[in-house]
């Protein structure tokens, strides 16, 4: 399997992730942050047959990725992160972070008919054949994993939550950041919406 992993401008080097990595990696791939202005563009080539999406600024723990595998090689077409179930763990939840999570997860349901628990952690593994579905994305590179996850939405892979313990990393959400990047994720969940989005919004809403 193909570690990919992304490595923000000034974010730490990924040597001490790198250390860390369970027997299951076959390949490591990096992808670093563009220049302002510049879209990133995925790896063409990973060997792996299946993909693991990791950020190097070590809120994301290398132990999970057997866990992940598990649940790739067991009928689900998209593993990802989630802090907010039994076994997950998580270092900062402000309340402005927490509202707007709450939001995007509102959202999330009414667009996608998906009951997630957690959109904004980007820890996640899908087989080499999605790779081709992604498109060349603008987004900064700490929202690449949440973008993957709406496209997986977009396409009706089986997805599969599982446990993820984030740990302490740099300190750099301010309320301003936290705000810019939901409304980011906000605006990937309504244009990648499906075209059944309205009605079952109204369907749901009349339930409620």
């Amino acid at each position: 399997m193909s570690l990919v992993v992304l490595v923000g401008r000034d974010g730490p080097d990924p040597g001490r992730l790198l250390e860390e990595l369970p027997g299951c990696v076959d390949e490591v791939v990096t992808v670093e942050a563009p220049g302002p202005g510049r879209p990133h563009r995925w790896p063409k080539l990973p060997r792996g047959d299946r993909i693991v999406l990791i950020e190097a600024d070590g809120t994301m723990s290398p132990a999970d990725v057997p866990h992940y595998l598990h649940y790739l090689d067991n009928g689900f077409d998209f593993v990802k992160g989630s802090r907010f179930i039994a076994g997950g763990v998580c270092t900062s939840y402000p309340v402005t972070r927490r509202m707007g999570h709450r939001l995007l997860l509102t959202t999330a349901r009414f667009l996608y008919g998906q009951h997630l628990t957690d959109v904004w952690f980007g820890f996640c593994a899908f087989r080499k054949e999605f790779l081709a579905l992604l498109e060349e994305q603008d987004e900064p590179l700490e929202l690449v994993g949440p973008e993957t996850v709406v496209h997986a939405l977009h396409y009706g892979l089986r997805i599969a939550e599982v446990p993820s313990r984030e740990t302490p990393g740099p300190v750099r959400k301010t309320t301003a950041r936290t705000f810019h990047e939901g409304r980011r994720i906000l605006h990937v969940l309504w244009r990648e919406r499906p075209r059944n989005a309205l009605l079952r919004f109204l369907s749901g809403h009349r339930r409620g």
